[in-house]
C-alpha cells in the first residue's frame, strides 16, 4: 500500500445530520504521460469501481448505505467524494480511503474499465458541444498539456496496460498532494496508518512554456452548430481574474447578463449559451459557448465583439456591475452553504491544502474589482480572442 498521506480540511457544522467527505488529489489529465492519453481518467473509474476487500467497489457498498458518490478529473486535479448518514461517515471514510490510495489494478479490472472509458468518449465524440469545447482548449493551448482532451482518446486508453496504470498511480498521483474535505456534525477518526496536516507536503512546479495560440479560419457549417470562443485568461492565483470572473458573468446565460439581453431579447439569436472563466497553473482559460441556427454566424460573433469592444471603451455601467457582483457573491454562497459543494469547493481552491483559502478572502476580491479592470479584461479578450466551430446538434 502506498503511503497514506493527506492535508485534512474541516468543517464542523452540529446541526447536520449527514457528513460530506471529498478526497481532492492535486493530479488531473495534464499528468497523463505521452501516448497515455486518458490514464488520470481511468485511475478515476477504478478508484470508484474497482472491488474492495469483501468485493465489492466503493461506489456500491456506499451507496448501500443509501449515500451518494460521485468523481471527476479535471485538467488538474482529481476528487471523489461522497455523501452520507453521519453514522456512517466512520465506514465510508475507511472505505474512500482503501479505494484511493490501495489501487486494483488486475487485469481483468482494468480491462473492463477501459471498455467503460471508451464508451464515455465515444458519448462526448457524438456530442458537438462537447467538442467544441475541447477544440477551444486545444485551440489556446496547442500542443500543451492543458489542451489535450481530460478523458483522454481512444488511442491513449486502449494503449494502457496495469503496469501503466500501477506506475502512474503510484508515481504521480499519490506522491503529489492530497486533501480531505470533511463537512459535518463531527469529524471521523482517521485511520492510524494516514499522517495527516503535512506542512511539508507542496505542489511541484508543473509550469510548461506556453506556445502560441493556434487560429484556423472560420468556415460556418450548414445546419444547426457550436460556436465557442476563448482567450487565455490570468493563472490560477493571479490578482487579476476576479475580473475575468466577472467579466464572464456580465455575459453569461443568466437573463441579468447583457449577452442574454442582446443576443436572446434583442435579436432572438440564441437559446442555448453560456460564458465561464478558470485558472490553471501558467493560464486561464476564458470561454464562450453559444449554439447558432443555419445562416447566423457571422451575427452571432459580430454581437458578441461588438459587447465585449463597448465594455473596452466604457467599462461596464454601475446596475450591470453591481448586479454582477451579486450573482458572484450568491453563487459562492450558495456553494458554501451546501455542505457537499463547500467539500469540493475547498479542495479545489486550496489546490489540497497546500495554498491558504477561504470563501471572504474570494468575495472580497471580487467585490473590490473596479469598472475599470473588467474593461481592460474586455479590451484583452476582445483583442486575442479565437473561435472555433463544430457541427450538428
Amino acid at each position: 500500500m502506498a503511503d497514506r498521506r493527506l492535508t485534512l480540511l474541516p468543517a464542523v457544522q452540529p446541526g447536520l445530520r449527514t457528513t460530506s467527505l471529498c478526497l481532492t488529489v492535486t493530479c488531473g489529465s495534464r499528468s497523463d504521460p505521452d501516448g497515455l492519453g486518458g490514464l488520470t481518467h481511468l485511475v478515476e473509474h477504478l478508484v470508484m469501481s474497482a472491488p474492495l476487500r469483501g468485493g465489492e467497489s466503493f461506489s456500491r457498498r456506499t451507496e448501500r448505505m443509501g449515500g451518494t458518490v460521485n468523481a471527476h478529473t479535471g485538467l488538474e486535479e482529481q476528487q471523489f467524494y461522497a455523501q452520507v448518514h453521519a453514522d456512517d461517515a466512520p465506514e465510508v471514510l475507511d472505505l474512500l480511503l482503501e479505494a484511493a490510495f490501495s489501487l486494483d489494478t488486475d487485469e481483468a479490472t482494468v480491462e473492463r474499465e477501459k471498455d467503460v472509458v471508451l464508451q464515455e468518449l465515444a458519448g462526448g465524440a457524438a456530442d458537438p458541444s462537447e467538442q467544441a469545447q475541447d477544440a477551444i482548449l486545444e485551440a489556446l493551448f496547442p500542443g500543451h498539456p492543458l489542451g489535450a482532451p481530460v478523458g483522454g482518446t481512444p488511442e491513449g486508453i486502449r494503449a494502457i496496460r496495469p503496469e501503466h496504470v500501477r506506475a502512474h498511480h503510484t508515481g504521480a498521483v499519490l506522491t503529489r498532494p492530497v486533501s480531505l474535505s470533511v463537512v459535518g456534525p463531527e469529524i471521523p477518526d482517521l485511520p492510524g496508518d494516514v499522517i495527516a496536516n503535512l506542512a511539508d507536503d507542496r505542489l511541484p512546479d508543473d509550469r510548461t512554456p506556453l506556445t502560441p495560440v493556434r487560429r484556423d479560419p472560420i468556415t460556418w457549417p450548414q445546419g444547426y452548430f457550436w460556436l465557442c470562443f476563448g482567450v487565455r485568461s490570468p493563472a490560477m492565483g493571479d490578482p487579476e481574474r476576479p475580473a475575468y470572473d466577472l467579466l464572464a458573468l456580465l455575459l453569461d446565460s443568466s437573463p441579468a447578463s447583457l449577452l442574454y439581453r442582446r443576443l436572446r431579447d434583442e435579436h432572438a439569436l440564441g437559446y442555448a449559451f453560456d460564458t465561464w472563466d478558470r485558472g490553471y497553473t501558467e493560464a486561464g482559460a476564458w470561454r464562450m459557448l453559444v449554439g447558432v441556427d443555419d445562416g447566423n454566424g457571422d451575427r452571432v460573433e459580430r454581437i458578441v465583439r461588438g459587447l465585449l469592444g463597448e465594455l473596452a471603451d466604457r467599462g461596464p455601467e454601475d446596475e450591470d456591475l453591481r448586479t454582477a457582483k451579486r450573482r458572484a457573491e450568491v453563487q459562492l454562497l450558495l456553494q458554501t452553504e451546501n455542505p457537499l459543494e463547500l467539500a469540493k469547493l475547498a479542495g479545489v481552491r486550496s489546490r489540497a491544502g497546500g495554498v491558504p483559502w477561504s470563501a471572504d478572502a474570494d468575495l472580497a476580491a471580487l467585490t473590490a474589482v473596479p469598472a475599470g479592470a473588467i474593461a481592460e479584461a474586455a479590451a484583452d479578450v476582445l483583442a486575442n480572442l479565437t473561435t472555433v466551430v463544430r457541427a450538428g446538434g
